[in-house]
């Protein structure tokens, strides 16, 4: 007659067990291995770096996000309540994820494992905008560089850029983020006038996974002022 009862008692004793081992959730801002570089109303930009065969804590990403990887690297994704999966990533691959979840990720490789993750706080605004690009993939010859266009997310335009010395980027007329996968980038936001003068409107200098935010201004082009840069572009739409 107390059979149901032990069970009963067994399960709940199983469950709490359970519920006591599984990893706490943390905030992102809370994970030890997320670093804040960067904040405004638009994003948050954190440098990640997880140690050889380290891991990150369970931690939460209420918003979606983009992820510029830094060097190559083999991680596994363990979000909460699915099956693990083994990424093989490559210097400068870049990714979007939707938000809403929570995750570890595992460094399996004997190497650290870097990147750079843009939250994006409107996300919810920006799914709902029509978007302003006429394509979300291809490539553009530029004057001394290319322009691979990678995708289009939440209304922002992803591209990977490489230009020469003295290349030039034309740029669009809403805000740009530029993350830096060469070291030394040196750029000029305008390009040099008639009889050698000068007129910029801001400076880049980056090294490997640097950021720096462009406000909207009245330079219209990007000017590599030092040795080949290459870089990611979020090009986001003008407000």
């Amino acid at each position: 007659m107390r059979r149901p009862f032990f069970r009963s008692a067994l399960f709940l004793l199983v469950t709490a067990l359970g519920l006591a081992q599984a990893p706490p959730e943390v905030e992102i801002t809370a994970e030890p291995h997320h670093h804040l570089v960067f904040k405004n109303e638009e994003l948050r930009v954190f440098s990640v770096e997880v140690p050889p065969h380290g891991e990150t804590q369970m931690h939460l990403h209420h918003h979606d996000y983009i992820y510029v990887t830094l060097g190559a690297s083999e991680v596994v994704n363990a979000v909460k309540g699915k099956d693990p999966i083994r990424l093989q990533l490559q210097d400068g691959e870049t990714r979007f994820t939707p938000g809403n979840f929570a995750h570890v990720a595992r460094n399996v490789s004997d190497k650290p494992f870097r990147n750079v993750t843009i939250e994006i706080l409107q996300d919810e605004k920006r799914r709902q905008a029509a978007s302003t690009w006429d394509e979300d993939r291809g490539l553009h010859i530029l004057e001394g560089g290319t322009e691979e266009v990678l995708f289009v997310k939440d209304g922002i335009r992803v591209s990977e850029v490489e230009l020469q010395h003295e290349g030039i980027l034309p740029l669009t007329d809403g805000p740009l983020l530029v993350v830096a996968l060469t070291d030394k980038v040196r750029m000029m936001q305008g390009r040099p006038q008639p009889h050698h003068t000068m007129s910029f409107a801001a400076m880049v200098k980056l090294d490997t996974g640097g950021v720096q935010w462009l406000a909207p201004g009245h330079q219209k082009d990007l000017w590599c002022a030092g040795a080949p840069a290459k870089f990611i572009l979020l090009e986001f739409p003008k407000n």
